[in-house]
């Protein structure tokens, strides 16, 4: 006697999709997206403010916007809105094409962070110090997993090493890497801050938001996976 077998259905993947702006908002789940990604737009610049106010080194490309603002007439949150419009011009000649998610970041990160900064002090004792150096990255993991979950585009810095990895065949590690050594050089050379956290963010968002991934990305339908996941911002 044959026994019959049936295969289940497949089940959606809960992968990164590759979507293009409009399939983005086509795409299901949309309020529930829209608010996630808000949610995590704001974390991201709370934790910059939380890893400012620890006084003991920035992430990479924060390093650029503390050195900015020494020179211009700008807020730290200003810098990085002016920062991720002028990435965006980048864009254009890798023809990368912006979401929702990619003007969103550019805007409320920035406000976030100053709306932070005018209610968090600077601690005195070194031990609360490091606590916010330390929570900011662990704030920053989340932040980046909610928006990049989301599926609403990548942010403004995200498509620029995106856009140069595919344009120059390099990998995307590769590009990072080197994008965030040269925002790092130009932010020493204007008086930037680096420190402990600024080796201690790139050490550790990468496996904060990859471990965090899977709980935040919303399911809009079978897709291949993304195989790394960028740097918020």
């Amino acid at each position: 006697m044959k026994v019959r077998t049936t295969t289940p259905h497949p089940r959606p993947s809960r992968a990164l999709a590759d979507l293009g702006p409009i399939a983005q908002l086509r795409a299901g789940r949309l309020v529930r997206r829209l608010v996630q990604l808000f949610v995590g737009l704001v974390l991201y610049g709370v934790s910059l403010a939380m890893m400012v106010r620890g006084d003991l080194g920035l992430a990479p490309w924060d390093v650029l916007h503390s050195g900015l603002i020494r020179h211009v007439p700008l807020t730290l949150g200003q810098a990085v809105v002016v920062m991720s419009f002028v990435v965006l011009v980048l864009w254009i000649p890798l023809r990368e094409m912006p979401g929702v998610g990619t003007l969103a970041n550019a805007l409320v990160v920035g406000f976030s962070a100053d709306a932070t900064l005018a209610v968090l002090e600077v601690p005195g004792p070194f031990a609360a110090r490091l606590a916010l150096m330390v929570g900011g990255v662990l704030v920053c993991g989340v932040a980046t997993a909610l928006y990049i979950g989301a599926q609403l585009g990548r942010g403004p810095r995200d498509g620029l090493m995106t856009g140069l990895a595919r344009r120059t065949g390099l990998s995307l590690r590769l590009v990072r890497t080197g994008l965030e050594v040269t925002v790092v050089l130009v932010g020493l050379a204007l008086g930037g801050v680096l420190g402990l956290g600024t080796v201690l963010y790139a050490l550790g968002i990468g496996p904060v938001a990859q471990a965090l991934m899977p709980y935040f990305v919303v399911d809009v339908g079978a897709t291949p996976p993304v195989p790394e996941v960028p740097e918020a911002g």
